[in-house]
């Protein structure tokens, strides 16, 4: 009994989604053990254990990037502040979140120096000596780096003036082969997002004035967060000719002229760990999805003395054979009570945890809970390997469906101002009418807080009336509040 309540107690460190949904997210990220704030405002500790869940996002995506010809490169954190002021836009774009070196070795720099809040400026100035001829194309490049964009108001994961990042730049002979290769890459992130980290997400084209600052267009995957935001997981952009012009990337083409490259950059950043934070996970703790975890199964052994001796022995049998299976497992084999084991190990969302004691190994079974639902069963040990490796792919289809259930009934259409105002206000998602006009836009933003997510790939051609203004449309918009 005191066990139990020494657990809810410990589960009352948790704030309830329902009661205040930013401060719940702020303990799961404590309680899961995740990350801290750093000494400097806005910064980030990543901790160990949040750090294996950007691994894992490296390890997977490094593998699909190089799948479809990216290759890695680094490039330098300092740019001079003249390549950030040779691009008009680039530069208003990024100016409020600029960090600036003035004095270095303790002297003041002739040339101030920038800190990446992004690469393209020192990329780009590189690429034009690394490029010559069309022979020389496509150049595919990505570099997984930390940027600094000074933050005002931080959020662990979400928001920080550091963050840790990739970001793809990519030369093309033609205006076609950039925009596939937009596509393309955002269609990688939309695979890792729904097939991975089991969040479902819509595609889209962000409006002119949500666009990067100096792209001719941006692409856009956007989630539903359970408190109904949408948070931007990943963008790819089409930059057209406007860098190459402004960096001189440009090469002899087949014509034997000379033509400006045609670019792209991508990128997805550790922002993406808040939004597995707050897709999944509930008023227990963390809840991660069985491909994003880098422990899928933890076995937790429950005896003393002889007999935990004895079990720790089948527990070592049983992490064999589940290895074998290509089971991410381990043991806590730790002198604590159950509960406590249990407890520790749910709020870090593993997936799967089995339950091992001397009356378990006598009856040739064990306990089997799942993370997400909290259900439980007895499974044979002899079946143990095959049994987890099905669980774990339904629990990983099961929490793609409930996000998508989520974000489909909290999808609302409107038509009438005042719906759409309701709606926004009741935390969905909104399809609705705009007439393409930035300051309708600018206006709808300051009187709801709702922004354009995107313009929508599937998005349906039809004629109506914008949401706010009145004028003519083409076809539904979806607005959200954001992260």
């Amino acid at each position: 009994m005191a066990n139990t309540e020494n657990n809810k107690a410990k589960e009352k460190m948790i704030t309830p989604r329902a009661k205040d949904y930013s401060q719940w997210y702020l303990d799961i990220i404590a309680v899961a053990d995740l990350a801290e704030n750093g000494p400097v405002r806005g910064t980030m500790i990543i901790k160990p254990y949040g750090y294996t869940l950007w691994e894992r996002i490296q390890t997977i995506l490094n593998a699909r990037f190089k799948e479809v010809g990216v290759q890695n490169a680094y490039f330098p954190m300092f740019i001079p502040e003249k390549f950030l002021k040779r691009e008009e836009d680039h530069v208003e774009g990024f100016a409020p979140e600029v960090a600036v070196v003035t004095h270095a070795g303790g002297k003041k720099l002739e040339e101030p120096l920038i800190v990446r809040p992004t690469s393209e400026t020192i990329i780009y100035d590189t690429f034009s000596n690394w490029i010559q001829s069309y022979r020389d194309l496509p150049l595919l490049i990505n570099q997984w780096a930390n940027v600094v964009r000074w933050e005002m108001r931080p959020r662990l994961f979400l928001r920080t003036t550091e963050f840790l990042w990739q970001e793809g730049h990519t030369v093309h002979e033609t205006m076609e082969e950039a925009d596939e290769r937009a596509r393309q890459m955002l269609d990688v992130y939309r695979d890792f997002a729904e097939n991975v980290m089991a969040i479902p997400v819509v595609r889209g084209i962000k409006s002119e004035s949500e666009k990067f600052a100096g792209a001719f267009r941006t692409y856009t995957i956007e989630a539903m967060m359970q408190d109904g935001k949408a948070l931007q997981l990943a963008t790819s952009h089409n930059l057209g000719t406007n860098f190459a012009k402004v960096f001189n990337v440009s090469f002899l083409g087949r014509d034997g002229e000379q033509h400006y490259g045609s670019q792209t950059s991508w990128g997805l950043s550790t922002r993406t760990i808040g939004g597995l934070v707050m897709a999944h996970s509930d008023d227990k703790g963390l809840v991660l999805p069985p491909r994003m975890a880098s422990i899928q199964a933890i076995i937790t052994t429950i005896g003393h003395g002889s007999d935990a001796t004895n079990v720790e022995e089948k527990a070592r049998e049983i992490m064999k054979a589940l290895q074998d299976a290509g089971v991410r497992v381990e043991i806590d084999a730790r002198e604590l009570r159950p509960g406590e084991k249990f407890y520790e190990w749910e709020k870090k969302g593993v997936p799967i945890r089995i339950e091992l004691g001397p009356k378990d190994v006598a009856k040739n079974a064990a306990v089997v809970v799942r993370r997400d639902t909290g259900e439980k069963q007895n499974i044979a040990l002899d079946a143990l390997a095959s049994e987890i490796t099905t669980l774990l792919e339904t629990i990983q289809k099961d929490l793609y469906t409930t996000a998508l259930e989520r974000r489909v009934a909290h999808t609302k259409t409107a038509d009438s101002w005042d719906d759409f105002t309701q709606a926004i206000k009741e935390g969905n998602f909104v399809l609705a009418h705009w007439c393409g006009d930035a300051e309708v836009e600018k206006q709808i933003k300051e009187e709801t807080g709702a922004t354009i997510r995107c313009i929508p790939f599937d998005q349906v051609q039809e004629t109506g009336a914008c949401i706010k203004s009145g004028r003519p449309s083409t076809g539904r918009v979806l607005f959200a509040k954001a992260y």
